[in-house]
């Protein structure tokens, strides 16, 4: 299987993954905000009874583990393409 075909079949399994990885890293996120401490919900950015720094403080911790989980999940996407036909999809 050419690179380009790899490339292309990948799409729609990338696509797919993306959508888990966004919906697993949302529920991890939720439960390390409450292991933390915190409130059952995380403050969104307009909350006025929210400080800057809870509000700072759960941006980045909801975006690192969004970064940490997506990017597992398209390594292991991409693992999974290659083994299944012998070329890497990058």
């Amino acid at each position: 299987m050419s690179n380009w075909t790899a490339k292309l079949a990948y799409k729609p399994v990338g696509l797919l993954l993306g959508a888990g990885a966004g919906m697993a890293a949302g529920l991890i996120f939720k439960q390390v905000w409450k292991l933390a401490g915190h409130d059952d919900d995380a403050p969104n950015a307009t909350d006025e009874d929210r400080g800057w720094g809870e509000i700072l403080l759960a941006a980045a911790l909801q975006g690192a583990i969004f970064a940490v989980v997506k990017a597992g999940v398209d390594r292991a996407g991409a693992v999974g393409v290659r083994k299944a036909t012998g070329t890497w999809p990058g």
